[in-house]
């Protein structure tokens, strides 16, 4: 490698908490102030160093070109589809010559498509990255509200576009998230607002205190009214770290959602249209989080949930918004071995995805009651859009680990899916070389966990592969099928791709999630660990062939992983990790996941922290992996220093000689907003890191 720049050496300067009797040091505390310019100038000389060390790797270009060739295979794709019972379809599509996705519509399935909004205009007009991060028509089809924001920071603006002139209406608003529902009138719609940071408050205040306001179309925004807010009402009793917002309105009722930071339950509040208009909403309290409702929608009066209450692997009940009372409500689907992962309602019936063995199913359930089982086009995993509840059926999506997402809508008329197909398919949508692999592996403690191994056909298991495992583990989601044709680029070359459904995530419902939560956190990197012992047991790979990853929450899992077992890992990728969870609390978004993780005010909470610490437990003199970790900079989900600090610690701790590089993107914030060639640069570096501490260059 090159000698013209050096991987400069972090100082330290220490820091000694107190929790409840336990002191911890960390020796790099200044480094949270990325405002410093010692700080920054820190990590601008790392990132030069990580970026001139990856353009140098022989298998760097390799894999950009043949990745980038290999997404261009298919001329465009599209997402977030979106019909009206009118019609008219709504979808993002991004072409092979696109880098970022833009907005259409269509009359119809058959018409030609209209472009909307093309984001690469805000580049023009600012030089930064632009991108949507969601929309949502009116009902009619009139008008579209959509969301954007620069560099990956999901700091939304939020516009009104008329579909038939193409012009913008009203001023923009700023500091919007993703939550906007359109009102029966089709020219009034709610958002959800933070609030305006001023000179003086502390960065942990950005998302407190937000409200839900009500606009009219052709009003000025700033004459909106708050309509949802702490204080607004003796029944609305919520403390200023929560999100209220209103996803939704049915038979003239408001339903909002208190949001309590991650927690998957929800409170549900309910109030007619009218009194919001009138400026004194009746808000109503339907459940909170003790009735571990996770989700709704409604048909007409009546309101269904999905509820883990005496139910781990979920149900689905029944209330009314009239008069709304869960202790007498109607059970629609009884608790089964099946999980229960999503509803929508329907004009004209009631659907539910549920899912077994990991293979989704789609049930429907008439309004008399009736229930059937739909049959579905193919085996994946399936995934609801977002669609008109005045339309009948409903449109899906279906996923796999080797086939590219295909989107069907059901009609109920003639009790069939239909593929939609808005754009054409391509070369390596679905490669038939490549397989996908189902076993359990035997955890710490004798629990049975979910690995999904994928590769070309032919794979010869001898220890030779190169492997790449994924977790997550967190939250209650899960690590669902997906394939990208890009990622071929992997596979073609021999290598693995294997994901670890520990505990902590939503496969195995409830229990398999509170199994990996705040105290019972550590079986979510035991358990990666075991699939990690497993695929070099199997002989699928070695340790000096193992490449693991963890993303985002998916920090703590590799974090502890490689802490606890070092050995195990020839790489190591964190990115945009969670790696010092003690601190996560002093963040503006680590409020929001204190239900998930716990709070350092608690000494239960503290030690819970402290034990998903990464960085705390980074010791002197251990021989760790390679790393590679990356992070970008405008994240408001994860702050970057938590990358900064953990690549300066195991810096001075390691004695293995392995290279520890902090890839920091500066146009990039968590991922979401990135560009194509961005997420393709960034996975060719990942892949060339890799191959070369796998000693596989040029292979």
């Amino acid at each position: 490698m090159s000698e013209t720049n050096i991987q400069p050496i972090a100082p330290i300067e220490s820091v000694t908490d107190n929790y409840f009797g336990t002191d911890v040091v960390d020796n790099y505390r200044y480094m949270e102030d990325f405002t410093d310019r010692t700080v920054q100038q820190w990590v601008k000389v790392q990132a030069d160093y990580t970026i001139e060390t990856l353009s140098q790797l022989p298998d760097r270009k390799d894999f950009f070109d043949r990745m980038m060739e290999l997404d261009a295979s298919v001329p465009a794709k599209v997402s977030s589809i979106i019909r009206l019972a009118n019609g008219k379809i709504f979808y993002l599509k991004i072409e092979a010559r696109d880098d970022v996705a833009k907005l259409y519509m269509r009359s119809s399935l058959d018409s030609a498509e209209i472009l909307l909004v093309d984001p690469d205009k805000f580049c023009q007009e600012t030089a930064n990255i632009h991108a949507i991060n969601t929309f949502n028509p009116s009902g009619d089809g009139k008008y579209v509200i959509y969301l954007v924001s620069a560099n990956g920071s999901e700091d939304a603006s939020l516009y009104v576009m008329d579909t038939q002139t193409l012009q913008d209406i009203d001023a923009p608003i700023s500091r919007t998230p993703e939550s906007t529902c359109w009102l029966p009138d089709n020219r009034s719609f709610f958002y959800h607002r933070l609030q305006e940071m001023k000179e003086g408050m502390a960065a942990i205040e950005r998302d407190q205190n937000s409200q839900t306001y009500l606009h009219r179309i052709g009003t000025d925004p700033a004459q909106d009214n708050a309509v949802l807010k702490r204080g607004i009402s003796p029944l609305v009793d919520i403390s200023p770290y929560v999100w209220p917002y209103i996803p939704g309105t049915s038979a003239g009722y408001a339903i909002a959602i208190i949001g309590n930071g991650t927690q998957r339950n929800i409170d549900v509040f309910v109030s007619t249209i009218d009194s919001i208009e009138q400026h004194t909403p009746k808000w109503i309290k339907l459940c909170d989080a003790t009735d571990e409702v996770r989700d709704f929608t409604a048909h007409g009066e009546d309101l269904y949930l999905l509820t883990s209450k005496n139910a781990a692997h979920f149900k689905i009940i029944k209330t009314s918004l009239v008069k709304p009372d869960l202790a007498t409500a109607d059970t629609i689907l009884t608790e089964s071995d099946s999980i229960v992962r999503d509803l929508f309602a329907a004009n004209d019936a009631l659907y539910a995805i549920v899912t077994e063995q990991g293979i989704g199913k789609v049930i429907r359930i008439t309004y008399d009651g009736t229930i059937e089982r739909l049959e579905l086009p193919y085996d994946g995993v399936v995934e609801f859009l977002k669609n008109d509840p005045d339309a009948d059926g409903v449109i899906i999506v279906i996923r796999s680990w080797t086939k590219y997402d295909s989107y069907y809508q059901y009609n109920p008329a003639i009790d069939r899916f239909t593929e939609i197909l808005l754009s054409p398919q391509g070369e390596y949508d679905a490669p038939r070389d490549l397989v996908s692999i189902e076993v359990t592996v035997e955890s710490h403690d004798g629990t049975m966990v979910p690995l999904s191994i994928i590769h070309k056909q032919g794979l010869k298991l001898d220890g030779s592969n190169p492997c790449l495992l994924m977790g997550y583990g967190a939250y209650g989601y899960s690590d669902d099928p997906f394939y990208r044709q890009a990622q071929y680029a992997w596979y073609e070359l021999g290598g693995i791709y294997a994901i670890a459904h520990v505990r902590g995530g939503g496969e195995n419902g409830e229990e398999w999630y509170r199994a990996g939560f705040q105290q019972t956190k550590p079986n979510t990197w035991k358990d990666f660990i075991a699939c990690a012992e497993y695929l070099i047991e199997q002989k699928y790979t070695s340790s000096a062939k193992l490449a693991g990853e963890g993303v985002s929450a998916g920090g703590i899992l590799i974090g502890r992983a490689i802490t606890e077992r070092p050995d195990l890992f020839a790489v190591v990728i964190p990115r945009v990790g969670c790696l010092n969870s003690v601190r996560l609390e002093t963040t503006p978004n680590g409020v929001n996941n204190t239900p998930e993780f716990g709070s350092c005010e608690t000494e239960a909470g503290f030690q819970a922290l402290y034990e998903m610490d990464a960085f705390l437990h980074i010791r002197d003199g251990v021989d760790y992996p390679a790393m590679l970790i990356t992070h970008g900079i405008t994240d408001p989900r994860v702050e970057p220093w938590q990358s900064a600090k953990f690549a300066a610690r195991v810096q001075a701790a390691s004695i293995s000689g392995k290279p520890v590089l902090l890839r920091m993107d500066y146009e990039a914030g968590h991922g979401i907003g990135s560009t194509k060639t961005q997420l393709i640069q960034e996975r060719a570096d990942i892949f060339a890191f890799m191959m070369w501490q796998f000693g596989m260059e040029d292979c």
